[in-house]
C-alpha cells in the first residue's frame, strides 16, 4: 500500500525519541557546585563526619512564636484555600510597616508591596517581566547564579560589573551606560553582597538614582542580608534615596535574619508599575503563599526584632571564630566582613598559585572533610577565592579550621 502521506517521510517506530530542551536551558551552564555536594553526599553516606560551610542555609530555628502562630493558624481550615498570588493585605502593611520603621521609607501595600515565595522568586520572575531578548542588564560581579541566569532565562544579555570598590563601580556603570548601544534597560545591584560581603553608604544609591534617571534603566535591589550585620554597621535601603520609588525595586526576604529559609518568605517593595508586571507573571505562575505561613510571618516582623538582632550577633562571634582561626594556621584574612552569614577570602599560598579555587575546594573536602564554595561558581571574577557560610555553631567552626589545617600542612 502507497503512503501518500504529504507531510513527508513515515517515522520508524524504532526510531529513538529523543527530548529536545529549550534555548534558554541549554544557555545555561553546568552546576559547578554540583560535583562539590555530589561527593560530599557520597561521603556522609560512608559515615564521614562532613562539616558544611558552602551553602548559606541557616541551622538556627525562628523564634518559637513564630513557629507556634503557624501552628495555630495551619489548625483554621479558613487558611487552607487558595490565597493571592501578591499575598494577604496584613502582610504587606507589615512590609510597608518595617520600610517606614527602619528606613524611613513610606510604601502604598496596595501598589508598592507584594509578597513572593521567597526573594529569589521574586527576582526571577521581576527579571521575566522587566527584560527578554535584545534587551541588556549590568549584573553584580562577582555573581550571585540567581543574578546572573535570572537574566538568561528572561533570553536578555548580561554584563558583568566588578562591586568590591562602590566609587568604581558607579563610575564603570556610567561609561557602560555612554558606550553601549542600546543602553541597558536594567540595573541588578546587590549590597550586602553576595558572595563578596561588600557594603555601601547610602550615599551610593543616592547617585544609583541619579544614574537611572539620567541614563533611563530600572534598578533591582537585592537586599537579602539586610538584617545580618555587625560592628555597628547598618544596611541601607535602595529605596531610602531620593527618587528610588520612580525607577525601581528592592527584594527582602526572611531567610536570613529570621531563621525561615525553607519557610520561603520573601518581598518585592518600590516602583508600582514594575510590582504590577511582577503581579501579572505571578498571576500566571501560581496562586500565592499558604496562608499559615504568612500569618506567622505577621508575626515574626511584629514581634521578633530582639531575635533577629541576637541572630545577628550569633553569626559575629561565628566570623570572629573562623578569622581567628584562619589567622592562627597562617591564611590571611584582608578584611573582616560587616554584613551577611559568609567570609569571602583569598586563598592562601602556596595553594593560590599551584591549583584554581574549584580544585582547592575539593582538596578540602577530599582531605579535611570540610565543604566551602569555590570562587569561581560565582564566575571569572571571583577566582582565587573561597567563600565560607557561617551556618555552623562556634565549636564546629572550630573543628573545621582544625581539619583545614591537617589538610594545608
Amino acid at each position: 500500500m502507497r503512503d501518500d502521506n504529504p507531510v513527508g517521510e513515515q517515522v520508524s517506530q524504532n526510531t529513538p525519541f529523543t527530548i529536545e530542551v529549550a534555548e534558554r536551558v541549554r544557555r545555561l551552564p553546568p552546576y559547578l557546585f554540583a560535583q562539590i555536594n555530589k561527593l560530599m553526599y557520597e561521603k556522609r553516606r560512608s559515615g564521614d563526619d562532613v562539616i558544611d560551610m558552602g551553602m548559606g542555609n541557616p541551622s538556627d530555628p525562628p523564634h518559637e512564636s513564630v513557629i507556634e502562630k503557624l501552628a495555630e493558624a495551619a489548625r483554621d481550615p479558613k487558611n487552607h484555600g487558595y490565597a493571592p498570588a501578591q499575598g494577604i493585605m496584613s502582610l504587606r502593611r507589615e512590609v510597608a510597616a518595617k520600610y517606614f520603621k527602619q528606613y524611613g521609607v513610606h510604601l502604598d501595600p496596595e501598589r508598592e508591596a507584594i509578597v513572593c515565595l521567597g526573594s529569589k522568586e521574586g527576582f526571577s520572575h521581576i527579571c521575566l517581566a522587566l527584560v527578554g531578548p535584545g534587551d541588556t542588564a549590568i549584573v553584580p560581579a562577582p555573581s550571585y547564579p540567581a543574578h546572573l541566569y535570572a537574566v538568561a532565562m528572561a533570553a536578555a544579555n548580561a554584563i558583568l560589573l566588578e562591586v568590591t570598590d562602590a566609587e568604581r563601580l558607579l563610575a564603570n556603570i556610567d561609561y557602560t551606560c555612554r558606550h553601549i548601544v542600546p543602553r541597558p534597560k536594567l540595573l541588578i545591584v546587590n549590597f550586602p553582597h553576595n558572595p563578596t560581603t561588600t557594603v555601601v553608604a547610602p550615599e551610593f544609591y543616592v547617585e544609583v538614582v541619579k544614574l537611572a534617571k539620567k541614563y533611563h534603566f530600572m534598578v533591582i535591589s537585592d537586599l537579602a542580608y539586610a538584617d545580618v550585620v555587625f560592628d555597628g554597621y547598618k544596611t541601607p535601603s535602595f529605596l531610602a534615596a531620593p527618587g528610588a520609588l520612580d525607577v525601581g525595586v528592592e527584594l527582602t526576604t526572611m531567610s536570613k535574619g529570621y531563621n525561615m529559609a525553607g519557610w520561603r518568605v520573601g518581598f518585592a517593595a518600590g516602583n508600582a508599575e514594575m510590582l504590577r508586571a511582577l503581579s501579572t507573571i505571578k498571576g500566571y505562575y501560581d496562586y500565592g503563599m499558604f496562608a499559615p505561613i504568612q500569618i506567622a510571618a505577621i508575626m515574626a516582623l511584629r514581634h521578633t526584632d530582639a531575635h533577629v538582632e541576637a541572630q545577628a550577633k550569633i553569626y559575629e562571634r561565628r566570623r570572629d571564630v573562623l578569622c581567628e582561626g584562619l589567622e592562627r594556621m597562617g591564611w590571611p584574612v584582608e578584611e573582616r566582613p560587616k554584613a551577611t552569614m559568609f567570609l569571602w577570602t583569598k586563598m592562601p599560598e602556596p595553594w593560590a598559585s599551584q591549583m584554581n579555587s574549584f580544585d582547592f575546594a575539593m582538596k578540602l573536602l577530599k582531605e579535611g572533610d570540610v565543604v566551602v564554595s569555590p570562587g569561581a561558581g560565582f564566575g571569572p571574577a571571583g577566582e582565587g577565592n573561597v567563600r565560607m557560610a557561617l551556618v555552623e555553631n562556634e565549636n564546629r567552626i572550630r573543628q573545621a579550621v582544625r581539619q583545614i589545617g591537617r589538610c594545608l600542612m
